[in-house]
């Protein structure tokens, strides 16, 4: 049986784990954008997601960087997952905000990579600047039950 071009199975990769990802649609995230070794997701900050200081919580920042890294670590079918990441935040999340976190990837060896991540606001903006580093496990991603 053949692979799929890389561009196609970017997209199938993303389209199977994004129908088992409870969490990034919870959130409102959408993919925009999938190529091998690159995401863009996009979340609109709602009352839910502000924190005591009347900002978005970093939590979401987080939770959204991390999403883009994750489709952007498995679009070559190799159940991937994160081995260690860090976000250096640069301006306050607000409500109503439609944020753009940008996964590109840098490095990838045989079983780990490093994948930089920008959020933006809908003005261009940038709210964050995160680094993952990912390690692949076993299994595929279109044909995946739990990674392990």
């Amino acid at each position: 049986m053949t692979q799929p071009d890389p561009q196609t199975l970017a997209e199938q990769c993303a389209e199977a784990m994004f129908s088992r990802d409870q969490a990034s649609q919870h959130l409102g995230m959408a993919i925009k954008t999938i190529g091998p070794g690159t995401a863009t997701l996009t979340m609109t900050v709602d009352e839910r997601m502000i924190q005591g200081h009347g900002n978005c919580h970093g939590g979401y920042l987080f939770t959204l960087a991390d999403s883009a890294f994750a489709f952007a670590c498995n679009t070559y079918d190799k159940a991937t997952v994160a081995a260690g990441c860090s976000i250096e935040y640069m301006a306050a999340g607000q409500l109503g905000d439609t944020l753009t976190a940008t996964a590109t990837e840098r490095a990838r060896g045989r079983r780990t990579g490093v994948y930089d991540i920008e959020i933006t606001n809908q003005d261009g903006r940038t709210v964050a600047l995160f680094r993952g580093k990912s390690y692949q496990v076993q299994g595929s991603v279109r044909e995946q039950g739990e990674p392990q």
